[in-house]
């Protein structure tokens, strides 16, 4: 194992942190380092880069560093917070609320470390002395503290010397909670529906399932035990850091008031038969992050390797999850992991896994895996013994969201606009839509319009009521999912991929687009006539290649501007918005460059 890790740093092959970044073990190195080492100096180069970033606070006879103090961002250092006067209270005060709006309501202090990154420690009386500041700080915004770890330090001191990283988390005042959308992926029958029931209902399955059958929606997933549909499920942390989950609370409404932190779980289907649907919950309810859930026993098999390319096509970070531990022998387990750490490897993935065995790695895999992109923490646990579940939840209640503070604002400052996911009659209430806002503001009594119809035109409607989590909001911001009810208005009128949106849009129909794609797989050649399943964000429908511009035909791994045309009704897209594509096993990428509003000719509408 090391020699083939010592040989993969030393290949030279440039390419940055996706060849260093791993040392033997799979934490991570110097994942922010890109020079590739010369061959000798290499096994021990990686040694001081783990010293330095592992972030795991060991020992060392070096100084140890993190890396340098970033001024933007949720990750505060600070060497002590011994006796601040008034006017450094103040200051400190309000750097704290700047690091909380950086992180959406969470923050990360480090102290004891300079703001270059030494790890130079306190004694035992000013790390006391730090902590109770830090508490006073806290008090006065409304925020909780939470010490996620104290670690001694060597620095060539006669008394020991330790440093504290703490969590702070303060709801922002115009929310209710912090929400992270999480998508579930992996093969059939890998403990997917399994792992969320034993997490949401805070009881441990039995062996047999037992922990699955609340999370499904149709008689025949309880008969086959395998989802076929999306559902959503709930975890909750309140602002110490603890679970609030069905095991205490009856309702979601309960769990909602109680946490300061929601993850919401998209629940999708492991069969290569419901791929669709599996394709339409990633690009349409926009998760943050996204698990892999691996059986042990059966390693990388089924549709594995395939919602793994999905889900790195379509930019989503994503971790692993081995299950099913307690069936199998320990080798079985290293063996799995083994496989895994191979394939994130390769060059096509270039990602840096890190197996998390500790508390320790629970906490450094969260940081790392929100600030780095490549790194890939591996979780391996059990749904029925309930091993290594701690180290999902603490991962879960530190992991900051993805998009910061201006980002969110600056969507928030655009005009409205809703995607259409799910549509539902409730009786009393009426038709209802559920969806994610994709930007702007909605209330309830807002004014918008839905649509494109068939024949491309867009109705007025309003907005009646609002939930979230299905307990009621009187306010949906931008990257929020929601229900909306519609009170009487005709839901034949409605199908999923509409848009609600602003009337002050001006939304703008398209029959025809043109995208610049990579074809990812074909058996034969891709050419003008061919016909594949089209999906961009919540628009799922088949589409007809009128032109492939420049080529007379595409084969695997090469890339065209193509012109497609849907074949049933106008679609509402936009440039830049990302493209997925699939017929059969032909499979390709790419992203929209131009729209063509124009619908098609008289004669087309007759012989179609």
């Amino acid at each position: 194992m090391d020699a083939r890790v010592s040989e993969l740093f030393c290949s030279g092959n440039g390419h940055g942190a996706g060849s260093q970044g791993v040392a033997s073990n799979g934490k991570p190195g110097n994942v922010f380092s890109s020079s590739v080492a010369p061959k000798k100096a290499c096994v021990k180069n990686n040694k001081k880069a783990k010293a330095r970033f592992s972030r795991n606070f060991k020992p060392s006879n070096n100084t140890p560093y993190l890396p340098p103090e970033a001024e933007e961002g949720n990750i505060e250092y600070k060497l002590k917070l011994v006796n601040p006067t008034q006017y450094r209270f103040e200051h400190l005060a309000t750097q704290m609320k700047w690091r909380l709006q950086e992180g959406r309501g969470e923050a990360v202090y480090q102290i004891g470390v300079e703001d270059n990154g030494m790890l130079v420690g306190l004694s035992e009386e000013d790390m006391r002395a730090s902590l109770k500041t830090l508490h006073k700080l806290a008090e006065k915004i409304g925020a909780d503290i939470t010490v996620l770890r104290e670690q001694e330090v060597d620095y060539d001191c006669d008394e020991p010397h330790k440093i504290a990283e703490v969590l702070i988390r303060k709801v922002p005042d115009d929310q209710q909670f912090l929400d992270l959308r999480v998508a579930v992926l992996g093969n059939v029958d890998s403990g997917k529906s399994t792992l969320l029931g034993v997490l949401t209902q805070g009881e441990l399955d039995n062996g047999r399932g037992r922990a699955r059958l609340n999370l499904f929606r149709h008689l025949h997933e309880i008969q086959t035990g395998r989802t076929s549909s999306i559902s959503f499920e709930i975890l909750g942390f309140n602002s110490k850091g603890e679970v609030v989950n069905y095991s205490e609370s009856r309702t979601a409404e309960e769990i909602c008031e109680s946490a300061s932190k929601m993850i919401t779980f998209i629940d999708l289907a492991g069969h290569h038969k419901y791929l669709k649907t599996t394709i339409f919950g990633l690009t349409s309810y926009c998760p943050d992050f996204a698990i892999l859930v691996v059986s042990a026993n059966t390693g990388i098999a089924g549709t594995t390797r395939e919602h793994l390319g999905l889900a790195m096509a379509l930019k989503v970070p994503i971790f692993i999850v081995v299950s099913k531990v307690d069936l199998c022998t320990r080798a079985t387990v290293e063996r799995t992991v083994r496989q895994l750490e191979r394939v994130l490897k390769q060059p096509g993935c270039n990602k840096v896994p890190m197996v998390v065995s500790s508390m320790d790695d629970a906490v450094t895999a969260a940081q790392q895996f929100a600030q780095t992109p490549s790194i890939t923490p591996i979780f391996t646990l059990s749904s029925v013994s309930g091993e290594s579940l701690d180290l999902l939840k603490v991962f879960f209640n530190i992991i900051p969201p993805l998009s910061n503070s201006k980002e969110q604002e600056e969507l928030m400052q655009q005009l409205t606009e809703f995607q259409v996911d799910e549509i539902y009659t409730v009786p009393e209430v009426g038709t209802v839509v559920g969806g994610t806002l994709y930007s702007g503001i909605c209330r309830e009594g807002d004014h918008l319009v839905v649509g494109p119809t068939d024949s491309g035109q867009f109705h007025k409607l309003t907005i009646g009521s609002i939930q979230r989590n299905r307990s009621a909001c009187r306010v949906l911001r931008a990257g929020q999912a929601a229900t909306l009810a519609l009170g009487d208005f005709d839901r034949s009128l409605l199908r999923k991929g509409m848009v609600m949106v602003s009337p002050e849009m001006n939304p703008t129909i398209c029959w025809m687009f043109e995208a610049e794609i990579v074809l990812l797989f074909h058996a034969k050649t891709f050419h003008k006539g061919f016909q594949v399943t089209v999906h961009i964000g919540n628009v799922r429908q088949t589409a007809t290649v009128e032109a492939v511009y420049g080529k007379e035909e595409l084969r695997t791994g090469e890339k065209a501007v193509v012109l497609f045309k849907f074949i049933k009704h106008p679609e509402y897209l936009k440039v830049g918005a990302k493209v997925l594509f699939r017929e059969g096993l032909t499979k390709g990428i790419g992203h929209v460059t131009k729209l063509q509003p124009n619908p098609p000719s008289q004669s087309e509408d007759d012989e179609a």
